[in-house]
């Protein structure tokens, strides 16, 4: 009995020593790049289960947590996300100092809503954790183990679900001992860290064939040159979308799987133009180059930049609002612009003219209310002389003159001008008018006539 009590306790013991043996490890890192906008705060706030969030400037820290059900064991997985501006590229030493590199991810975001930068966005953010690494001064022992690590990785990957369960069927020890030659693209830029190539808001495929015509054989396109930048660097790629909660549990799974070795049963995806998922070690050329067969008119080897154009940029017009203004301002600023106008006499234009004296003074005056009588209305005028006064102005006005008529011998009807590009309506009704006004002319100067016989006999 005692020696079954030890060997109970020994294997108390041992247990509990494997247990802490086999807790999950810390210090994981998961370094975030890309583009303004492209959804990278968002994404690793989804991974964490966070709805509020704030997003800041240079390097934001975040994180998601990892549980392990078989041990009761958790964790938290480092996310640094690094800012779209390459002015602050050098805050990746904070993020991954060199004794953590062995212990980080490269996860490259990619906006779908504007896929013309897509391929510039890869090489850039890949030049930039290039840079990195080479001034990480990584010793070359190091570097050599972890690329070789990289393409061991991918050499030994197995579909899921080729076992029994969905499990991978495990390799027998001599199909372990001979790996797959990679291709002649595979693994050409091998960093010695993992990448892993997220395309987020893949909801806008559906916009882009709507307002920017679209095709399959664009996105086709597109997905085969995504997936040959993903081969270079053996990276594996995901398409999500945070709007529609699509292949995020797929990528939280992956990178666990990735980073602590937790088993992964999720095959590649590739029937879905939205949701395409192809981890590290599936893809090859020959995959790829079935989507060519999609093309219409499209060819493999045509530009990315030529085909994949940005669209021009739609200005927005916006009609500008008039704000009515008060009426009694409108009133104010009309009768300001009124008094500012000169006054205009209204009727005919009286003769001023100053003429040398003829005969007695007194003649001369009489010539002068004369004048003033013919040119005011008197009260036994007729209205037909009236209307032809108030007419005959308004015509010489209408011909283009401002200044009075032509005086002559005591009558002071306007003169006729007569423009050569002149109506000869207009004319007609001058001259009748003219007709009208010299007979009531004629009965004036005889009315004056008698007047001044009657004035000759007094005297």
């Amino acid at each position: 009995e005692e020696d079954d009590g030890q060997n109970l306790w020994s294997t108390i013991l041992s247990e509990v020593s494997t247990h802490s043996r086999s807790k999950l490890p810390s210090g994981k890192n998961v370094l975030v790049m890309g583009e303004v906008g492209s959804g990278k705060t968002t994404l690793v706030a989804k991974l964490q289960g966070v709805e509020e969030y704030m997003k800041g400037r240079g390097l934001e820290y975040l994180y998601f947590s990892v549980h392990d059900d078989d041990i009761d064991d958790h964790t938290r997985c480092n996310a640094w996300v690094l800012d779209g501006d390459l002015y602050h590229k050098g805050l990746q030493g904070v993020a991954v100092p060199v004794d953590a590199i062995g212990s980080t991810l490269l996860l490259i975001t990619v906006d779908m809503s504007r896929p013309w930068n897509a391929l510039d966005s890869l090489q850039k953010w890949a030049a930039v954790a290039r840079e990195h690494v080479d001034k990480l001064r990584v010793t070359p022992e190091t570097l050599r183990e972890l690329e070789h690590r990289l393409v061991k990785q991918f050499q030994e990957y197995t579909e899921p679900g080729s076992g029994e369960d969905g499990t991978p069927q495990r390799r027998s020890e001599d199909e372990e001992s001979v790996l797959l030659p990679l291709g002649d693209n595979t693994l050409t830029h091998n960093l010695g860290i993992p990448v892993v190539v997220v395309c987020t808001k893949c909801d806008a495929i559906s916009t882009l064939e709507k307002e920017h015509d679209y095709r399959d054989e664009h996105l086709d396109f597109i997905q085969s040159h995504i997936r040959r930048f993903c081969l270079q660097y053996g990276a594996s790629l995901v398409y999500t979308s945070v709007k529609e909660m699509k292949n995020l549990d797929v990528l939280y799974k992956y990178l666990v799987h990735r980073l602590y070795g937790f088993p992964f049963h999720c095959p590649a995806q590739v029937v879905e133009r939205d949701a395409v998922f192809i981890p590290s070690g599936w893809d090859n050329e020959k995959k790829i180059s079935i989507l060519h067969e999609n093309f219409q008119t499209l060819k493999t080897d045509d530009n990315f930049e030529e085909i994949i154009i940005k669209p021009p940029v739609r200005k927005i017009v916006h009609e500008k609002e008039i704000q009515a203004e008060d009426d009694q301002v409108f009133l104010v600023k009309l009768q300001s612009l009124l008094a500012k106008q000169p006054t205009v006499t209204a009727g005919r234009p009286v003769d001023t003219t100053n003429r040398p004296p003829s005969g007695s003074p007194r003649t001369s005056n009489r010539s002068a209310a004369a004048n003033v009588a013919n040119a005011m209305p008197q009260s036994g005028q007729t209205s037909e002389g009236v209307l032809a006064n108030f007419f005959n102005s308004l015509l010489t006005k209408k011909a283009g003159t401002g200044g009075p008529g032509t005086p002559g011998g005591g009558n002071n009807t306007p003169g006729t001008v007569r423009k050569s590009g002149s109506k000869l309506g207009l004319s007609d009704v001058q001259a009748e008018l003219d007709r009208i006004s010299s007979r009531e002319t004629d009965s004036d100067v005889s009315n004056a006539n008698e007047t001044s016989a009657a004035d000759g006999q007094d005297t």
